[in-house]
């Protein structure tokens, strides 16, 4: 049943005198005598004034429009949308660790300090690297902190290298990382969904500061030379930095280390289930080889005889990324699933992971293009360019049309050397008869009449925003006239 309060805007629903809670009449001095004028505002806030069932009626019918893992599968390409366990929730909730107070001294947190120390020995022995930062809010941040890394390791080296090499199906953020941190991004080729290794010898010289790889990439591959790619860029004098967003596919079975990465991040919220939907919050702690272990973001958590401690004199460092110690109520929930699995489990997450994707793979390579291949890692990208060509019907249609059926729409136009890409991702906690079901939309989708298609979705509340002026005119806030 359509709700109208739910989709009116909280004033629209105010009404003057309203009030979620009463206070009693205060018994002390009004504090604005204490407060120059110059400090004092013209008026009040524009707040909205609701009682309270008014603000809980509005927030969860609101909430009953949301997609999330909870309550639709959540394909979303590139993106790890797995189930978030809930034990992990009321672990993270402890009061020994949510309210511990990250100024406080180091001997009254003990806890929660090992927890981190123990939290950085796990992602480096996954890693097979030697030193972690927990510091990077989410991934970008992550690539970003590894480059500034590279950057004051090869300024220590007396060698100024100023370009990053990039295949071109990275992540986009891969680029756009590599301009902040003050170098030159510089494309290397695909073949066939690969690193196009003649254009990679072609263009490494001793310029090149680091080759950034996704690994498996975003075309859902293992880079079949991925050793003499490592061993090209080392002899180069260059460092190999691997974008960990894919690390769901390769857990316990290879480390990126032990195929020649020197420095690598995780998005600790998508393969280690922290909850990242409506965009956050993240976690992207870096991992690196001993020789960059220096140059790591301070402070990191070290370990003195049987106590724990934040280890402040690091005068190689390039210092702080993040505010406090990163996003720990995250590291929180990594922990607890590390913990919950161990080597065994961990590995037996990527061996689904890649098989549900392979099964989803075998359901739909009949009814849509797969350019690269008939086999997977732990996703991959069909393309819907017969389809536009001969039905036009695009990848963007397909994506609306999924929502009526409630699935949420897989990844989009992504990676760019696809047309009209759909990127797939069922990760491993989906069963059988939910990639069936899927599968059975999909092609039920692709026979259905073009002009029906280009007005989904049919059935929610908002049909096609306008994603185009949203984007070149965003409006972040709204008050009252």
């Amino acid at each position: 049943m359509e709700k109208n309060q739910s989709t009116a805007l909280i004033f629209e629903l105010s009404r003057s005198g309203r009030r979620c809670a009463r206070l009693p009449v205060s018994d002390v001095p009004d504090a604005v005598v204490t407060i120059p004028q110059r400090f004092m505002a013209d008026a009040p806030p524009a707040l909205p004034e609701l009682g309270e069932l008014d603000v809980v009626r509005h927030f969860v019918n609101l909430s009953t429009k949301n997609m999330s893992i909870d309550t639709n599968f959540y394909p979303l390409g590139s993106c790890t949308m797995k189930y978030n366990p809930k034990r992990h929730e009321r672990l993270a909730a402890l009061a020994g660790l949510a309210d511990v107070h990250p100024l406080q001294d180091d001997e009254t947190c003990q806890g929660i300090l090992g927890l981190l120390y123990e939290m950085q020995s796990y992602l480096a022995e996954i890693a097979g690297l030697h030193g972690v930062s927990l510091q990077p809010a989410a991934g970008a941040q992550g690539e970003l902190t590894a480059l500034l890394v590279a950057s004051a390791y090869f300024k220590d080296k007396g060698q100024k290298r100023t370009r990053v090499l990039i295949p071109d199906s990275a992540h986009g953020t891969n680029p756009a990382s590599a301009a902040i941190a003050g170098f030159d991004a510089v494309q290397i080729k695909s073949q066939g969904g690969y690193v196009d290794l003649e254009d990679l010898k072609a263009k490494l010289d001793d310029r090149t500061a680091v080759f950034m790889i996704t690994n498996p990439n975003t075309l859902g591959l293992f880079e079949k030379q991925i050793a003499t790619i490592t061993k090209l860029v080392h002899e180069a004098g260059g460092l190999v930095y691997l974008d960990g967003a894919n690390m769901n596919a390769i857990l316990g079975i290879t480390r990126p280390g032990d195929f020649g990465a020197d420095m690598m991040h995780y998005n600790v919220h998508k393969t280690f289930t922290g909850p990242h939907g409506a965009g956050g919050p993240g976690s992207g702690p870096i991992a690196v080889r001993d020789m960059l272990i220096p140059y790591l973001p301070s402070p990191l958590v070290v370990r003195q005889g049987d106590r724990y401690t934040l280890d402040e004199d690091r005068p190689q460092s390039i210092g702080r990324v993040r505010s406090f110690f990163g996003n720990v109520g995250i590291l929180i929930r990594g922990y607890c699933y590390i913990r919950t699995l161990g080597p065994s489990g961990l590995r037996e997450v990527s061996d689904q992971a890649v098989l549900n994707a392979n099964y989803l793979l075998s359901r739909l390579k009949d009814q849509f293009e797969v350019p690269q291949g008939d086999r997977c890692m732990h996703e991959f990208v069909a393309s819907c360019r017969t389809l536009r060509r001969e039905k036009n019907i695009s990848a963007m249609e397909i994506a609306k049309r999924l929502l009526d059926f409630g699935y949420h729409a897989p990844t989009v136009y992504f990676p760019l050397v696809v047309p009209e890409a759909l990127m797939i991702e069922p990760t491993e906690t989906e069963n059988k008869e939910t990639l069936d079901a899927f599968a059975d939309t999909l092609i039920k989708i692709k026979g259905e009449d073009a002009a029906f298609l280009k007005e989904a979705p049919h059935t929610l509340s908002r049909s096609r925003p306008d994603e185009v002026k949203a984007a070149k005119e965003p409006i972040l806030r709204w008050k009252p006239a």
